[in-house]
């Protein structure tokens, strides 16, 4: 039986390096900022458009606008609520509330001009629009890593009550351990009867349910989360709020819902019941004929404009031994079919032989039956090169093409360890394996094996074309960081 790892502490109550409240006067300071950018870039790229007015006019109705603007467009965010603590940090709600607040503020502008009949420049407000989208959404972006850069590091934290079964409270504090950059710091745990001095996971015991109000205002915590088994009834639930209304602290509710996407769970109100209502898994949608032309598309740019580099690549390999450029290697695809996979040589021709040499001497557990190792004697000196910034990976393209792999989706399993896999682990096997995907994006070879295959399910229940896009896009942050890369 796997151990849950310990989870991590803080030292005491009321001990936090920087506060979460400082995200959101960020955020309006970032907007403001680009606000101010995106006027200027407006006011100058209106001077050369071919029906521009003189510069002294462009110049005299920047400086005029420039604070109304300004002071609009940020009201027309915060009523639209772009600075609501609970956006900052995940999901996409935050872009959206600025997207729409600038589109409705666009909207605003030409109702108002049209009704005053002012002389607003045409070319100077289509730039504001084109220019205000990309440059706020960059914008957020840049503070979102900003944050989760500062939360890694113990910075701008949420101190966390967890209230419910051991199990679940074990389930809750593990998730929070292994994505920091939500800024979760479980202080310890609620249970609804007495009970030990720690839960198996290792999260201490700070009290019961009952006691949530006490235990809160103690700890200093701002945030309290009843997952499963924390109250017996709604009742108890009504009377655990009531006992927190006085104290500024958030309540969260955890449903026993792990690794779903937000998109597939809708919410519908009953006679005083929120009923949680579940889509299937997205597996066959996986399969369908739109990612299968997305796969076809984007492997033959790929291939077009990776033409130089894979050239450089097999020359700098045939140079350095004389060996094949190529290796291939059998893998397990779509419902468990064989393909060859195709990658360029990073290691000595004579590598197989060696593998259970290097696999004894880095041991990933009893239970991972995946084997990669951080220095492995077999790699040559080109192949470091293109094993960290995945370039040996470039020639699956052509798998991609064949119809044998896909752009995007779980990592391409060997045979043996297929043969090793549990039933639930073989739903992996449910869609076309991927060039990259959640686990290359994710740490790639500094994952455990338990995270890898979680990543593939979440990836297999919940795919999307807008996650493909989304993956692609991080892909390239993690190949040029050359993250878990060897």
């Amino acid at each position: 039986m796997a151990l849950v790892s310990p989870v991590r502490v803080t030292a005491g109550p009321r001990v936090r390096a920087a506060t979460p409240r400082l995200i959101a006067p960020a955020a309006v300071a970032t907007d403001l900022v680009g606000i101010a950018l995106v006027i200027t870039l407006a006011a100058l790229g209106r001077m050369h458009l071919p029906f521009a007015n003189a510069a002294a006019d462009v110049h005299d109705l920047a400086i005029a606008a420039a604070v109304p603007l300004a002071a609009g467009w940020l009201l027309a965010i915060a009523a639209h609520g772009g600075y609501a603590r609970h956006l900052f940090g995940a999901g996409s709600a935050e872009y959206k509330q600025v997207v729409r607040a600038t589109l409705v503020g666009a909207g605003a502008i030409g109702v108002v001009s049209y009704l005053a009949k002012l002389e607003f420049s045409r070319g100077f407000f289509f730039l504001l629009i084109i220019l205000g989208v990309p440059v706020l959404v960059l914008g957020r972006h840049l503070l979102r890593r900003a944050v989760h850069a500062a939360r890694r590091r113990g910075r701008l934290t949420h101190r966390v009550l967890v209230s419910g079964s051991p199990d679940q409270v074990d389930e809750v504090a593990d998730v929070l351990r292994r994505e920091p950059w939500l800024g979760y710091e479980v202080v310890g745990g609620l249970l609804p009867a007495p009970g030990p001095a720690t839960t198996p996971g290792g999260v201490p015991v700070l009290g019961t349910t009952n006691r949530t109000a006490a235990v809160v205002e103690s700890e200093g915590c701002d945030v309290v989360l009843f997952a499963g088994g924390a109250v017996g009834s709604a009742r108890e639930m009504r009377r655990a709020a009531w006992d927190l209304e006085d104290s500024d602290v958030q309540i969260m509710l955890v449903p026993s819902l792990t690794d779903v996407a937000t998109d597939r769970v809708r919410v519908r109100p009953a006679a005083g019941l929120h009923l949680m209502e579940l889509d299937r898994p997205r597996a066959h949608r996986a399969s369908r004929l739109s990612k299968r032309a997305f796969d076809i598309v984007g492997a033959s740019a790929g291939l077009l404009l990776a033409g130089p580099v894979l050239l450089a690549t097999a020359l700098a390999i045939r140079l350095h031994d004389g060996g094949p450029v190529l290796f291939r290697q059998t893998r397990v695809g779509l419902t468990g079919s064989f393909f060859d996979c195709f990658k360029f040589r990073s290691m000595v021709v004579d590598a197989d032989r060696m593998t259970a040499q290097v696999a004894a001497q880095n041991k990933h557990g009893e239970d991972h039956v995946l084997f990669k190792a951080a220095d492995d004697p077999r790699i040559t000196r080109p192949g470091k090169f293109i094993r960290r910034f995945s370039i040996d990976e470039v020639p699956q393209f052509l798998n991609v093409l064949r119809g044998e792999m896909s752009l995007v989706g779980p990592r391409p399993p060997l045979p043996e360890e297929v043969e090793r896999y549990t039933d639930d682990v073989r739903t992996r096997l449910a869609v076309r394996p991927g060039m990259t995907g959640l686990w290359q994006v994710s740490g790639r070879s500094d994952l455990s094996w338990e995270d890898s295959v979680r990543l593939d399910l979440y990836y297999v229940d919940n795919w999307s074309l807008v996650q493909d896009l989304t993956i692609l896009w991080r892909t390239v942050s993690a190949v040029l960081t050359a993250r878990g890369a060897y």
